[in-house]
């Protein structure tokens, strides 16, 4: 039997984190989005793309702020974790989603690694949830919304 040190572990949770491993990144399904499509409804589709990464933003960083402290208070579900739909999606705020889910991101990494040694240790706080569970949390959640993002894209004519 092979055993695996956390170090390495962390290791294929951050490859996992960063580049989705086995499919697209999120920063690949998000690049080039022509601008008029962030915002745009597809036939029977409830969210845009800017409301996919937005959401994919909130709950990366609820999952990041609960694995550092009792005191935080997540967003009511599902109301907070998904934004109104608006009409157009500024290359500025387009920008900010895209640079919070990066730093949340790197952010959260940077607790595997000072954390490595509680990987596998429940928080005191939660119902047994620990930092190795959050960490494939998001890499679960964000992996399912990165297929939606595709299927949007290829909808809009705008993946290849």
């Amino acid at each position: 039997m092979t055993s695996f040190s956390n170090e390495s572990i962390i290791r294929e949770l951050t490859q996992n984190l960063r580049t989705g491993n086995a499919h697209v990144s999120l920063e690949d399904a998000l690049a080039n989005v022509k601008p008029e499509l962030r915002s745009k409804l597809y036939e029977n589709l409830p969210y845009s793309l800017w409301q996919l990464a937005e959401h994919i933003r909130i709950a990366q960083w609820d999952i990041l702020e609960f694995s550092t402290s009792p005191d935080h208070q997540s967003p009511q579900w599902p109301d907070e974790y998904w934004p109104e739909p608006v009409d157009e999606v500024s290359d500025e705020i387009w920008e900010k989603t895209l640079e919070a889910i990066r730093t949340d991101r790197e952010r959260f990494i940077q607790l595997l690694n000072d954390r490595q040694d509680s990987l596998f240790q429940p928080f005191p706080y939660g119902d047994g949830q620990t930092l190795f569970k959050e960490a494939l949390l998001i890499i679960d959640h964000t992996s399912y919304h990165v297929g939606e993002i595709l299927v949007l894209r290829r909808l809009f004519k705008d993946w290849n």
